[in-house]
């Protein structure tokens, strides 16, 4: 078994992923080729995760790093799985930009890598380096299962299934941990064995099921408790708001779905963002006390000859396992639609409970969401179908249509103000994207 991980320089998530491939017994002898176009933070991986392989799976796995585009296709022959979970443009200067443009014109974000017009340059800027990724895929190890975990899930995992024959599937952290948190956050026991169901679009799929062991609906105690304490008190203000408004619990966090709808950050009503505890600004923020705290962290982790690793609830090492014994293993995954949520469209990218086996990736077949539910994917799908259409047209207009279809910004921004926004924000991303006419 060969795994590729492109991006390797983002140490933490490669600890996790990688981590769990040498804890798990079907894989300890994994071929692991690390790639990143940053010298320092490959090599800082690679340390990090030798001392792993030395710890906890006596030297076993083979890890070798490749440095660069002109390595590329080295790290990638003869892959049984790609990961990837590269950011393209970096904090500095690209996701300042993506805060920066926007603030001056009046719009707001607290998140910006998965929807509204953060969401949409990044995901331009992203899509010509997947499709470099492909084309070395198609030609070296046709055969692999690319997994994304980069954002925006939906337009880059929509775009790498619409364009290229590889076998792809999205992951994302916020399924598993769905139906656990929001009776965590009420009050309520959860076990292993209650069952739930979700399905939607990435980050904002929804609970449609919550039952306990002895087959009890749970949502209608943990709708009671949560109108007593109060949508604007407590934790996950937003989300439960939206829980009592369309009727089920959505997978992602509250800070990401303020931004989704035209409902919550709005220059009309700025005592919204007190009430429902709205973080402004907040992945900028993010950034930096990770950069600064950066250096601690390299002490712990990358010059740590002790370091041990504790399999974390990534999906990854699961699905290698699965395809080896070839023992089913359900998760969540964004796949193409293609009537497996049918009042959604086929094109669209959705986020559904799969299996997976020797024979990959297998989506389960959800059938219609409660019409609401559908009516809110169908706000966000609308900007992945259209700037999935800029990517693979390279015509501006569509990026102008997606922009004025985001929830957010088409709520708080005037036609001509989205049009002068998306030009200023092409012309300062520079060569951070390609060409558009």
């Amino acid at each position: 078994m060969k795994v590729t991980f492109m991006g390797a320089g983002s140490t933490i998530f490669s600890k996790n992923v990688l981590g769990d491939i040498m804890l798990t017994p079907e894989l300890h002898d994994t071929e692991i080729a690390l790639y990143d176009i940053d010298e320092a933070r490959l090599n800082e991986s690679f340390m990090m995760l030798s001392n792993i392989n030395r710890n906890m799976n006596e030297n076993r796995a083979k890890i070798k790093t490749y440095l660069g585009v002109s390595n590329r296709r080295e790290a990638l022959a003869g892959a049984d799985c790609v990961v990837n979970a590269i950011q393209v443009g970096g904090y500095d200067p690209c996701t300042i930009i993506d805060f920066e443009i926007p603030k001056k014109y009046g719009l707001r974000q607290t998140i910006a890598d998965t929807l509204g017009i953060g969401g949409i340059m990044r995901a331009l800027r992203t899509i010509p380096v997947l499709d470099d990724f492909m084309k070395d895929m198609e030609a070296v190890c046709p055969k692999a299962l690319f997994i994304n975990y980069s954002n925006p899930m939906s337009m880059l995992t929509g775009y790498v299934q619409r364009t290229s024959f590889i076998q792809s599937v999205g992951l994302c952290h916020s399924w598993q941990g769905c139906a656990k948190h929001i009776l965590k956050n009420m009050g309520m026991d959860y076990n292993d064995r209650y069952q739930w169901k979700i399905a939607g679009i990435n980050h904002m799929a929804w609970l449609l099921e919550l039952r306990d062991d002895k087959g009890n609906d749970l949502y209608p105690e943990l709708k009671r408790r949560s109108l007593e304490m109060g949508t604007d008190k407590g934790p996950d203000r937003v989300r439960r708001e939206l829980m009592h408004r369309i009727g089920y619990y959505i997978t992602e966090s509250s800070e990401h779905n303020a931004e989704y709808s035209m409902w919550f950050i709005k220059d009309r009503y700025p005592e919204l963002i007190e009430r429902f505890n709205i973080p402004l600004d907040e992945y900028p923020r993010r950034c930096v006390h990770q950069i600064e705290n950066w250096e601690k962290q390299r002490d712990e982790l990358v010059n740590n000859a002790n370091l041990t690793h504790k399999k974390s609830n990534e999906y990854a090492a699961s699905i290698l396992e699965a395809m080896i014994t070839n023992k089913p293993f359900k998760l969540g995954g964004n796949v193409l639609n293609n009537g497996i949520i049918p009042n959604l469209p086929a094109e669209a990218c959705v986020e559904v409970p799969c299996l997976i086996d020797a024979s990959g990736v297998q989506p389960c077949y959800v059938g219609p969401l409660p019409v609401q539910c559908a009516a809110m994917n169908m706000t966000n799908i609308n900007v992945h179908l259209l700037t999935i259409e800029a990517a693979m047209t390279r015509k501006k207009e569509h990026i102008y249509h997606a922009a004025m279809l985001d929830p957010h910004t088409g709520a708080e921004l005037s036609i001509d103000d989205i049009y002068a926004m998306v030009d200023e924000l092409i012309e300062a991303h520079g060569d951070w994207l390609p060409k558009f006419d």
